[in-house]
């Protein structure tokens, strides 16, 4: 069939599409595609391979490769003469994204975004990179030439290309289908991924690693649980080095607040600029935690920052949400200039002595961080405050008030700079992630707000993103409330992460909905994505009917940590929670089956295996449950004295008595609960129960103290 007999084909399609990536090239001059049935039907009908894009709008290569080819009408027309194109916003397909990964990097050797596959009309891989220039340069073929070869490979050497295609479905398969079941369910493995782990770890500039530096949030958790609960002290200094270095670096936004994706390079000094919702929102979690068992002033300050942060920028305040990303440029002709100053403009807005003070607190020098323009600087802290103040001699009261006003000079200065875009799309299991990391913050700070808003955000969720029975879409909402012409599916991700946020709302509130939501989630997770046979969740639902497109029908279990927690930890752990609530055997049976199918390799995993290191944890462990019962103050100063030190297996719950009265709790909790006598005359107290065992009501805080030392132990 000719494109001239395809008239329907002979525009770009993505004018329809509702993700801000895909609506970001709908005026290019390649026919694009949204993936889907529509553009496989097309090639195979006409016989042409496809070339699939999968990238993101916060991504800056899939920018530049934008304007450097598929604006350019000659690559357009190749694209069009041999090819049909499709586009793949990554955040809004992740399950997509996950297959091509495997298979470009069985393919290269490695994988990232942009990705750029050639497949075969059903969908196979035959050829594959990330990025690739306009012309040959960096040592890369030009894309012009590599559309050209691909395309004779097609029409002249096909056996070839579906032989490659074969061969990397089954690299695939093999590489995203785990299996290593072992009988070890101890203390000892999840003390192997530590120690995994801290092979890597760079005790001079924190973190793990040389370059690029990734914080792995869910490891240095790991870390700080086996610190505070286990006496691990190495585990306790990465843990605390590494969130010292990460806060005081070029990676965290010394002004605004919140924390870029990466560094590029060791030291946390010069990041890749883009910020993640999902990254912000597990290191606010970091630094909870660590105000929560440290009681670390500074810890608290970034935690309050990451809040600030989202909260003026990352939110809808009206309907609640949390928006995806924040791009690092403006244009493809900065990097990061948003954020980055020269000394010339913070003079410009800094009187005499506070640009003294800015000049040196942020170690911004003449010959700056940047490549593209060495005047710019990354603002970083070498040196605290405090240590300023010991240093100089200087009043720290002084300093502090000189940072506060340098900070708010230089804050407004860059408010009148082109923002870089935020994407706004709301995204089921990211939202449900910074509930959890919202609700946390909002307990150990002992702050409404991010509570109040965390549920308004859980309110929306379910309301829009579930069906109440068993289907949850992986969006909430698409900018401006664009409609899309097909939903994308829920994955299991989605599943697991709202079961953690609606237990949290029910912890925040002691409201059954939130409960009652959490144990329809997981039926469902389980009789969407539970292998009964072998063991473990697949990433995306089996038997919805339709048969999967192109590398779709690639069964993956996911393990791995990149860089949100991995699936099935996150599954298992969400049903430990809820066995521990709601006395069902059926929900620990299945979470011990899911982290034993992989017991025998994950050790190997070490950082990347940090959320299974605290589902195993929390298996092993018996659950601690601290029940405060009251709502005057003295409740306030118990739930208060419970939460201190955080511990995986530790919950805190707050009961009013009406809600014990009316069979307003679940199951398993009722049963201790309400069997304990409840102290005659005190308007709060407290009950420390481990597994199903509880010790007498207390009705002070020393005396919580002691029960809790004797229930942790």
């Amino acid at each position: 069939m000719s494109e001239a007999a395809s008239p329907t084909h002979a525009h770009n399609q993505l004018e329809h599409a509702a993700s801000s990536y895909l609506r970001s090239a709908m005026r290019q001059p390649v026919q694009w595609h949204a993936w889907g049935e529509a553009a496989f039907a097309r090639a195979q009908a006409e016989n042409k391979p496809v070339l699939l894009d999968i990238g993101a709008v916060w991504c800056h290569w899939c920018h530049v490769m934008d304007r450097e080819s598929y604006e350019d009408p000659e690559i357009a027309a190749l694209i069009n003469q041999h090819f049909v194109a499709v586009k793949v916003d990554r955040d809004e397909r992740p399950d997509v994204d996950a297959r091509y990964q495997a298979a470009v990097s069985a393919i290269s050797g490695q994988g990232g975004w942009p990705l750029t596959a050639f497949l075969t009309p059903d969908g196979r891989p035959y050829f594959g990179g990330t990025y690739f220039p306009r012309q040959d340069r960096y040592g890369r073929p030009g894309f012009g030439r590599i559309l050209l070869t691909m395309a004779q490979v097609w029409r002249e050497r096909r056996e070839e290309a579906l032989e490659t295609a074969s061969s990397v479905m089954a690299a695939i398969e093999h590489n995203e289908s785990f299996s290593g079941r072992s009988a070890e369910r101890s203390p000892v493995l999840v003390e192997k991924i530590a120690a995994s782990a801290l092979k890597s770890f760079d005790p001079r500039n924190g973190g793990f690693g040389s370059q690029p530096k990734f914080p792995h949030p869910a490891a240095l958790d790991l870390l700080l649980h086996l610190g505070v609960n286990r006496g691990h002290a190495q585990a306790l200094e990465a843990f605390t080095i590494t969130l010292d270095k990460m806060a005081r670096g070029g990676v965290y936004d010394q002004l605004a607040g919140g924390f870029h994706r990466y560094s590029v390079d060791e030291r946390w000094g010069v990041p890749h600029f883009e910020k993640m919702l999902y990254d912000n929102t597990e290191l606010l979690r970091n630094y909870v935690h660590g105000y929560q068992s440290l009681v670390r002033e500074d810890f608290l300050a970034t935690a309050h920052a990451i809040i600030a942060w989202l909260d003026g920028t990352m939110t809808d305040r009206e309907q609640g949400g949390f928006y995806a990303s924040q791009d690092a440029d403006v244009g493809l002709d900065d990097d990061g200039d948003y954020f980055t100053w020269t000394l010339d403009e913070a003079r410009a807005v800094l009187a005499p002595g506070e640009f003294e003070f800015a000049r040196k607190y942020w170690n911004m020098r003449e010959l700056g961080d940047m490549h593209h323009n060495p005047a710019k600087n990354v603002l970083h802290v070498p040196a605290t405050l405090a240590e300023v103040a010991a240093q100089t001699g200087e009043s720290a009261e002084v300093l502090r008030a000189l940072f506060e006003t340098a900070r708010s000079k230089l804050l407004a200065a860059r408010a009148l700079r082109p923002m870089p875009f935020i994407d706004r799309t709301l995204y089921t299991g990211w939202n449900a992630m910074a509930v959890t990391a919202y609700l946390e913050a909002a307990r150990v700070l002992r702050e409404n707000k991010p509570r109040d808003f965390a549920l308004k955000t859980l309110e929306r969720l379910l309301d829009a993103a579930w069906d109440g029975a068993s289907a949850l879409r992986h969006v909430i909402a698409y900018p401006e409330n664009v409609a899309p012409a097909g939903q994308a599916p829920g994955t299991l991700d989605d599943y697991a992460f709202t079961i953690h946020a609606c237990i949290d709302g029910w912890f925040a509130t002691g409201e059954m909905k939130y409960y009652r939501a959490a144990v329809q989630l997981a039926d469902a997770m389980i009789a969407r994505f539970y292998d009964g046979a072998a063991g473990a969740f697949y990433d995306a639902a089996t038997g919805d009917g339709a048969a999967p497109l192109g590398a779709l029908a690639a069964r993956r279990k996911p393990l791995q940590d990149s860089p949100t927690p991995a699936g099935n930890p996150t599954a298992g752990a969400a049903l430990a929670r809820l066995e521990a609530l709601s006395g069902n055997p059926q929900y620990r049976e299945i979470a011990e089956d899911t982290l034993d199918c992989f017991a025998g390799i994950v050790e190997h995993f070490g950082l990347y295996a940090g959320s299974y290191g605290l589902a195993l944890e929390r298996l092993l462990a018996d659950p601690v449950q601290v029940v405060v019962v009251g709502s005057e103050p003295d409740a306030e100063r118990l739930e208060a004295t419970a939460v201190a030190g955080y511990a995986v297996n530790k919950s805190v719950i707050r009961i009013d008595p009406v809600r014990l009265v009316a069979g307003g709790v679940p199951n398993a909790l009722a049963e201790t609960v309400l069997r304990a006598p409840a102290p005659a005359g005190r308007p709060a107290w407290a009950l420390v129960c481990k597994g199903r065992m509880c010790l007498p009501p207390v009705t002070d805080a020393d005396a919580l103290l002691k029960a809790l030392s004797h229930g942790m132990g």
